[in-house]
């Protein structure tokens, strides 16, 4: 999946004009229910149709533009979606479908625009962010961060924050990653401030945000699968490795009280922002953007090089 942002600034270097364009194939091929994707089918000695590759919409909650808008007060923005109907190896349904790498891009952007104008990362998205309940979650985890203390970066130690509401409609999620960039990227501590309006089941919820932050953080950093000239290669936990138990950073998780709001799903709300706070927490501890994910050693070195 591919992901290229194109936003137009105003003179205060606030985005006024915002396009995603986002290059993808379906998020949504699973086998079963009746639809023929299963691969053994084609075996058979009449095989049925082929199914017409299709994505769900955006009033279903989108698949490749999955959090593609910017939550933020940008008065125009638009979808470009190209849904690639034969990609190179065959696609099925990753957790949160589009949203990890969309939010990856727009709230790297969003660091990015910050920079050019020389303000901090939290001051700029509040200048942007008029939703009263997203503003009280980007306050809160920026507080228990710690992040009046950040200082300027650059020396292999980073703080990044990342924010999203999943779909644009379910929970919120505010995340800050403190990470240590020498050879590799290690992830220090992650906080996480999310409102899902009532939570009826405290525990279960709270397992579901600290989830979401592992798997986001092996997503991150380690996995990735990888071709060959005889297809895919990655066909073992040493050629397509995981986040292990001893990798995995300390986390502080909270809700924020309800205030009235009903029940939002919570269930992938901290994938996307736990991302992009780790690739703006790296950001900050080398001074260098990395575009691509996972992000590993090579494309750190890779990246380092350019400077």
């Amino acid at each position: 999946m591919l992901v290229t942002l194109h936003v137009e600034t105003d003179e205060r270097g606030r985005p006024v004009d915002w396009t995603t364009e986002v290059w993808s194939p379906t998020h949504v091929q699973r086998p079963g229910n009746g639809t023929g994707y299963l691969l053994a089918s084609e075996a058979m000695a009449t095989p049925p149709p082929e199914v017409v590759p299709f994505d769900p919409t955006e009033q279903r909650g989108g698949g490749g533009t999955r959090n593609a808008l910017p939550i933020y007060d940008v008065p125009a923005h638009r979808i470009i979606h190209h849904l690639v109907l034969r990609p190179p190896v065959r696609t099925s349904a990753l957790r949160g479908l589009g949203a990890l790498p969309n939010v990856f891009a727009v709230e790297s952007m969003i660091d990015d625009l910050a920079a050019r104008v020389g303000e901090d990362p939290v001051t700029y998205r509040l200048s942007i962010l008029s939703e009263k309940r997203a503003r009280r979650l980007v306050e809160m985890v920026a507080e228990r961060a710690g992040w009046a203390s950040r200082g300027a970066g650059g020396m292999g130690k980073g703080l990044g924050i990342g924010f999203a509401r999943y779909k644009n409609r379910a929970a919120y999620a505010a995340v800050v990653a403190s990470v240590t960039v020498q050879e590799t990227v290690k992830v220090d501590r992650i906080w996480c401030v999310a409102d899902a309006g009532l939570v009826v089941n405290p525990d279960g919820a709270r397992n579901q945000l600290e989830g979401g932050i592992v798997q986001a953080v092996s997503w991150t950093l380690k996995e990735q699968v990888r071709l060959d000239e005889q297809g895919i290669a990655s066909r073992d936990w040493e050629s397509y490795p995981i986040l292990r138990f001893s990798e995995v950073p300390e986390m502080q998780v909270e809700f924020v009280d309800p205030a009235g709001n009903p029940a939002l799903g919570v269930g992938e709300c901290t994938v996307g922002p736990t991302a992009a706070a780790i690739g703006n927490a790296v950001n900050h501890a080398l001074g260098v953007r990395i575009h691509d994910m996972p992000l590993t050693r090579d494309r750190i070195m890779a990246a380092l090089l350019k400077t």
